[in-house]
């Protein structure tokens, strides 16, 4: 298995079925924090579900269609960035990411995406990466622009979470522009 380097004692490794428990433990800790703009949490309750989010993760990396990792601190799990979605042939991908309380404001998930996006244009050919936030989650709205993205819009009321329908901005990057500012 690999594992990147991320500065102040922080890593990311890819995130697989067989740390579910570790998984749920990180999205218990977490919870609350998560689940303000994501539904994540909603979906990781228990083992079964934390391993099965995981190997559904597992099925899109063999298939080529997403991807998760997770970002350690201290060799504790505190957080992740992903590929919700990837589609080499098309050249497009979409990137998040999420933090517990204990990870936030230490620039890790702005590293740990940067990481994975360079590698999608640099190595995967990946033309657009695009990063789909809730309009009222500016921690992660300062990651987009962190890493050079540009904000193309807002899909109103898009989904919904916690008993309303949340507005969500697209950013983006294209590959000449990451290169360019690299």
């Amino acid at each position: 298995m690999f594992t990147i380097p991320l500065g102040e004692d922080a890593r990311l490794e890819p995130l697989e079925p067989w740390r579910a428990a570790e998984f749920l433990e990180h999205m218990n800790r977490g919870r609350e924090f998560i689940g303000q703009h994501l539904t994540m949490p909603d979906a990781v309750t228990d083992l079964e579900s934390s391993r099965e989010y995981l190997a559904d993760y597992a099925r899109k990396a063999a298939a080529d269609t997403g991807r998760i990792y997770g970002i350690r601190l201290a060799d504790r799990l505190v957080g992740g960035v992903l590929f919700r979605t990837m589609d080499v042939e098309r050249g497009h991908a979409e990137a998040g990411c999420w933090l517990e309380p204990a990870a936030a404001g230490r620039s890790l998930a702005t590293r740990a995406a940067r990481v994975i996006i360079g590698w999608a244009i640099e190595q995967r050919g990946i033309h657009r990466v695009e990063w789909r936030v809730a309009a009222r989650n500016e921690p992660s709205i300062a990651v987009a622009r962190r890493l050079g993205m540009t904000r193309e819009g807002v899909l109103r009321e898009l989904y919904p979470h916690q008993g309303q329908r949340l507005d969500v901005e697209i950013w983006s990057v294209l590959a000449h522009e990451w290169t360019a500012s690299r």
